[in-house]
């Protein structure tokens, strides 16, 4: 993998809101790690009503702690190094995997693109919060970063595939809307267009070693910039979640050693995906 980092977004004290790490250039993969920073800068700090310790104990059970460092395990152990795109900020920020509209069934926990409530459901910001100016700073930004990130693969390669690296508590949390269902160590989010059986059949196998896996439940989906969601059949995605127990101490504790196996397996994920795709030739759908 080449060292080159490609700083989105706006810059702040903290440095860019995002960065997308590059892979190899013949690479159609893109791992999306959009949840595991801690960051929120002063002036978001302002409009969030919680105090100091509130906060750190909410941006304990919030933010999928150490999935950057599994991306970063990945990528040094793959065959051919995926490309990673990272989000360096909180997702108390915005969260820019949410629709920023009324598509979002999260906004029902006030935990739509700007989130309202904590996961505990008390209030994180006041009523009558205005979201556009996070919206239009960070949101907006962020999406077109990533499509701009999908396209160069598709340029690239004649195809894209975004692997979303996401944590999830062992225990469910108050605002869970699907909380009541299985929480195995493993999930596999899934999109009925972008989630070819290949790529579901691919990640099955590059995990079946931590002790069970599951399919949408928690969680279910994935991520797909909307320029291409439910268009482009080019752009292939997965959601991979992590139960937090399999690999760190928690709420937001220390990680261990599943740091390291879990980016094995992502390895393993993303060179079958890339076999698959090379083999395929370019412009194959």
């Amino acid at each position: 993998m080449t060292a080159d980092t490609t700083p989105e977004g706006p810059e702040g004290p903290e440095g860019p809101a995002h960065v997308l790490l590059a892979g190899a250039p013949d690479s159609p993969v893109l791992l999306h790690v959009p949840h595991s920073s801690r960051v929120v800068p002063p002036e978001v700090r302002a409009g969030i009503v919680l105090g100091d310790a509130e906060l750190e104990r909410e941006l304990d059970h919030i933010t999928d702690s150490h999935t950057e460092e599994i991306a970063a395990v990945a990528a040094a152990s793959a065959g051919t190094a995926p490309w990673r795109f990272v989000n360096r900020l909180s997702r108390l920020v915005v969260d820019p995997e949410r629709f920023p509209d009324e598509r979002e069934e999260m906004l029902a926990a006030g935990m739509g693109a700007v989130y309202t409530r904590t996961t505990h459901r008390a209030e994180l910001r006041p009523a009558g919060f205005d979201p556009a100016p996070l919206l239009g700073r960070y949101f907006e930004p962020y999406a077109d970063a990533v499509t701009r990130a999908v396209d160069a693969r598709l340029a690239a390669t004649g195809r894209a595939v975004i692997v979303d690296v996401h944590s999830y508590p062992t225990a469910a949390l108050p605002y869970e809307l699907h909380g009541d269902g299985p929480r195995p160590p493993v999930c596999l989010g899934t999109d009925a267009f972008h989630t070819p059986p290949a790529l579901l059949s691919a990640a099955r196998r590059a995990f079946a070693g931590f002790g069970g896996m599951g399919t949408d439940s928690p969680f279910a989906g994935t991520y797909v910039p909307l320029a291409h969601y439910g268009r482009d059949p080019r752009v292939s995605a997965l959601m991979v979640e992590i139960r937090r127990d399999g690999y760190m101490t928690e709420p937001g504790g220390p990680a261990g050693p599943g740091v390291r196996a879990l980016g094995v397996a992502l390895a393993a994920l993303v060179d079958a995906v890339t076999d698959e795709v090379l083999s395929a030739g370019p412009g194959v759908s």
